[in-house]
């Protein structure tokens, strides 16, 4: 039997496992598990670290069960990788082993009061005031402003780190941390894809950098170790699988780029999920986009090995507009309903439809956008709804896609893409009309999960995945090429930017609103606004 690997991928709305042949990349057996998320207040998105260790528990020993089924022998499992969610902030006990709040999921929005008061302090009120050292602007998407709310406004956080008791961590840390024996010596990391999200790591040094800290006020000892995206951390402790190293680590968007092979730099790739992610790898250079986009660290292929970057466009609403559609609204009882509908109306006519639930991201980066529908008469119904929607993450795309040609120089000829809204087929041609080039979808779907896999197996120690050109799995795919003229592509993107501009500036938390508790008071602290931060210096 050839080796096989096997990826947890732990995202927004669910948990899967999955078991890949390591030669041919072909995938043996999987499960999923969906994950509740709860609101508990307008804008806050928090889910429950116990559930999401239950569900990886879960769909690894179904997973194991359905092999045996196959008369697959669970021993030829040589590596189990790790991909997450990215930014989703937690704090647990490293005695007791439990979760101090709920994860703070990257959409949430509570933080949104501490951003405008960072930015309102940073010289000429410049949301890219950290960006020199990050990547990234100011805003309530990264993990540093979570974490700081939750050491301003939860006792239990507060106290565990007086008592140095306190860990924080991204999912991904969690995770590794539990499975390598948690609060028996468990091993607290995270890997650069992952740390170069929190606004707390400096992506020139490689390292968590302390006057960052100290602009968060962030302790620094209640931080993970940061390695590399392909070394083994440890081992599993318990289940079917105790003794099996964990050797790969990658935020997902960095391991759906691994995953389409992107290794080269000027590659590209687009994942639909709860958000949507273009990727476009820049090789061993930091570039700094001029036009919205996120420099961030793509990965880093083994302790020796040098660290690529990517230029980011970072879309916070995308699979997630049809689970509001579904479980908000009730205009579909599926997601996979979805595209009936809209392939029943053939148009949006004139409906415009702008998710910005979480505000708008990429390129925009303005928290104070709502979510708007406009262009309404009579003769709207749902099916014109369902269109619009699927519009609107093709929009957003194009947004993202031209800030990038714009940043690089070099336009995309054709868009690889991945993740679960990729099997809409309507999505993909409307995808494909709205940017004027061709959409390429693999048909192996599972691009995140492979890129966890791969570099699982790659580790030094377990090298049975090889990632050289030429050894790398050839994968089937599909090409959507554009069926619209340019003219009426630019005419609806052109109405599609003006719908933006109503979303605008909608929600502000200065002066204190009491419609939506924005801006009250916690423990005398309004929403974990740290003291007056120190200057942070302008040079790399």
């Amino acid at each position: 039997m050839e080796p096989l690997v096997a990826a947890i991928d732990q995202g927004t709305s669910s948990t899967r496992f999955l078991v890949f042949n390591a030669k041919t990349a072909e995938v043996l057996s999987h499960h999923q598990v969906e994950i509740n998320q709860s609101f508990p207040k307008e804008g806050w998105v928090e889910e429950d670290p116990r559930e999401i260790m239950q569900s990886v528990y879960e769909c690894m020993e179904r997973t194991c069960e359905k092999l045996c089924q196959l008369n697959i022998n669970i021993s030829n499992i040589k590596a189990v990788g790790v991909t997450n969610q990215r930014e989703t902030t937690l704090v647990w006990d490293k005695e007791t082993g439990e979760p101090l709040y709920n994860a703070i999921v990257w959409l949430d929005l509570r933080t949104q009061s501490t951003v405008e008061r960072l930015i309102n302090k940073a010289p000429g009120r410049n949301k890219n005031h950290l960006k020199h050292k990050t990547g990234l602007p100011i805003s309530t998407y990264f993990s540093a402003v979570k974490l700081r709310w939750l050491l301003d406004n939860v006792e239990e956080v507060q106290q565990a780190v007086l008592s140095e008791r306190a860990m924080f961590g991204t999912v991904d840390s969690w995770i590794i941390w539990c499975l390598t024996g948690g609060k028996y010596g468990g091993v607290h990391c995270t890997d650069v894809s992952n740390a170069s999200r929190t606004m707390l790591f400096n992506i020139h040094t490689m390292d968590w950098d302390p006057e960052l800290c100290r602009y968060f006020d962030i302790p620094m000892e209640i931080l993970p170790k940061v390695r590399s995206s392909s070394e083994i951390y440890g081992w599993m402790k318990s289940g079917s699988l105790a003794g099996v190293p964990i050797s790969g680590c990658l935020g997902d968007q960095s391991a759906a780029l691994v995953g389409q092979m992107c290794f080269e730099e000027g590659q590209a790739k687009n994942t639909y999920g709860t958000g949507c992610f273009l990727l476009r790898n820049t090789g061993t250079k930091a570039v700094m986009s001029d036009h919205g986009l996120l420099t961030t660290v793509a990965y880093k292929m083994g302790k020796d090995k040098p660290a690529c970057y990517a230029l980011e466009g970072s879309v916070a609403i995308a699979g997630a507009v049809v689970r509001w559609l579904k479980d908000n609204m009730g205009i579909v009882k599926s997601s996979s309903e979805i595209e009936t509908l809209a392939a029943a109306a053939g148009s949006s006519y004139g409906c415009y439809f702008v998710p910005a639930f979480s505000g708008l991201y990429a390129p925009y980066w303005e928290p104070s956008a709502r979510g708007i529908i406009c262009g309404l008469t009579q003769f709207t119904n749902r099916n014109h709804l369902a269109f619009a929607a699927l519009e609107a993450v093709c929009f957003q795309t194009r947004e993202i896609l031209d800030a990038m040609n714009q940043d690089s120089g070099v336009p995309l000829t054709q868009l690889q893409v991945d993740g679960g809204m990729t099997s809409n087929r309507l999505l993909m041609q409307l995808q494909a009309d709205i940017l004027c080039v061709s959409v390429v979808r693999p048909t192996m779907a599972e691009t995140t999960a492979l890129g966890a896999a791969m570099a699982a197996g790659a580790a030094e120690g377990v090298e049975v995945w090889n990632l050289s050109p030429g050894h790398l799995p050839h994968i089937m795919s599909e090409k959507y090429t554009p069926q619209i003229n340019s003219d009426e592509s630019e005419f609806r993107f052109a109405r599609w930017k003006k719908a933006v501009q109503r979303a605008m500036n909608w929600e502000t938390t200065e002066p204190f609103c009491s419609a939506n508790g924005l801006g009250k008071k916690m423990n005398g602290n309004p929403w974990g606004v740290p003291p007056t931060p120190p200057p942070i210096r302008a040079d790399p």
